[in-house]
């Protein structure tokens, strides 16, 4: 399909369903159904089999055109990673189930998968489902799990089988948040905000139904999701000059008082630094039009975190006395946020958030391996549970 055709189809779209009359939901699943949410997904998956590339084009129009959204920021978990794992490895079954409620924003999703004593190793986790009937019965504990207080279902990974090695035994699920036994705690955080959480599953029952892949191939599924979770965190469309550094600039500018030549290197150092890894953005999302991501995206998200970090201690330093005011919203009081915000509010938020991201969607550590071994080819590791059955492995 041409360009100039997909804009004629928009148009005629919205010349059948005015957004200023027509209900925000019923706007959404119309255009769904239409095979317009997601231009690259098939026919009848939000549609229309074009590539990725297409999409901002139809994003463009039906932001001018004053049409509602689906809140991204809410449910990035679902969009970015979930969605795109059910398409390539779900049943027609699934992706007629979940997609189109996804896309929608009628569920929200979370992530289950990291565990306290598995640490940054992921294969390591010890959440146990085990096969009963056509159910699995799932017991465990996962932790940092963003959102998972306002999310209706969540992607599981849990361990099926201890006796092969620990990359084995796994198996991936779409368990539902609001079923028995599943129990949800705030993580409360540097920033005040309960944005994490702790979740307990305890005989938890998930239909063999909502496996997503077969027995065992957890870990390969799982590595799909890990691989788009990246390429959202930390390859994102930017303008020149955006995101934070944007808002660095602008204390720059607003402060000239603070001005030193040691913070002016810096800032220039971090510009440079936030331009390649934006340009590095917009290459990776032109493999992705052709493609799917692989490891570089380990790299973008690798970048962000570093560059994200400096960006806002820099910001204080620039802002002086009123950069270590902490006055936006609640301040540190308790709060459990709708979304993720990575740059929004004050810069003392700002500071404080992005500490966690050389955490979350990977430790940087784990990352710098990534990279390592699959897209510069260095030796591994050497693994001493490598061909180990789970269970044999000291804990």
């Amino acid at each position: 399909m041409k360009p100039e055709d997909l804009t004629a189809r928009v148009e005629e779209f919205l010349a059948a369903h005015d957004p200023a009359a027509t209900p925000p939901g019923e706007f959404l699943h119309a255009r769904y159904r239409a095979g317009l949410a997601w231009v690259a997904f098939p026919e009848g998956y939000g549609g229309l089999g074009l590539p990725r590339a297409m999409q901002p084009q139809v994003d463009k129009l039906f932001a001018a055109a004053g049409a509602p959204d689906n809140n991204p920021r809410r449910n990035g978990i679902g969009l970015g990673m979930a969605a795109p794992t059910i398409l390539a490895y779900g049943t027609p079954e699934q992706k007629s189930r979940f997609l189109e409620p996804l896309w929608c924003g009628d569920e929200i999703w979370c992530q289950l998968f990291s565990e306290p004593g598995a640490g940054s190793d992921l294969a390591g986790l010890a959440t146990r489902a085990v096969l009963d009937g056509d159910e699995w019965v799932v017991n465990g504990q996962k932790v940092w799990t963003s959102g998972a207080h306002n999310a209706d279902f969540a992607i599981l990974v849990a361990r099926t089988d201890p006796d092969v090695p620990k990359h084995r035994g796994l198996t991936y699920f779409l368990c539902n948040m609001h079923d028995p036994g599943v129990e949800v705690r705030p993580l409360r955080q540097i920033t005040g905000e309960a944005e994490f959480n702790e979740v307990f599953l305890t005989d938890v029952r998930i239909p063999d139904a909502h496996r997503l892949g077969a027995v065992g191939q957890g870990w390969e599924v799982a590595n799909a999701t890990l691989n788009n979770e990246r390429v959202a965190i930390g390859g994102a469309a930017m303008p020149r000059e955006g995101g934070m550094l944007g808002l660095v600039a602008e204390s720059w500018r607003t402060h000239p008082d603070n001005h030193t030549p040691e913070l002016r290197d810096r800032l220039l150092k971090l510009w440079v630094e936030s331009e390649v890894a934006r340009l590095t953005g917009t290459r990776l999302r032109q493999k992705l039009a052709v493609g799917q991501p692989g490891p570089e995206g380990s790299a973008m998200k690798l970048t962000f975190a570093k560059v994200n970090q400096q960006l806002t201690g820099l910001d204080l330093e620039l802002r002086g006395e009123e950069g270590l005011r902490y006055e936006d919203g609640d301040g540190w009081a308790m709060v459990r946020p709708e979304h993720v915000d990575f740059g929004g509010r004050d810069a003392v938020y700002r500071y404080l958030r992005a500490k966690g991201n050389s955490i979350e969607g990977g430790t940087s550590e784990i990352l710098r391996n990534i990279v390592a071994e699959r897209v510069l080819g260095l030796p591994g590791e050497h693994r001493v549970d490598k061909d180990v059955s789970w269970k044999e492995i000291p804990r």
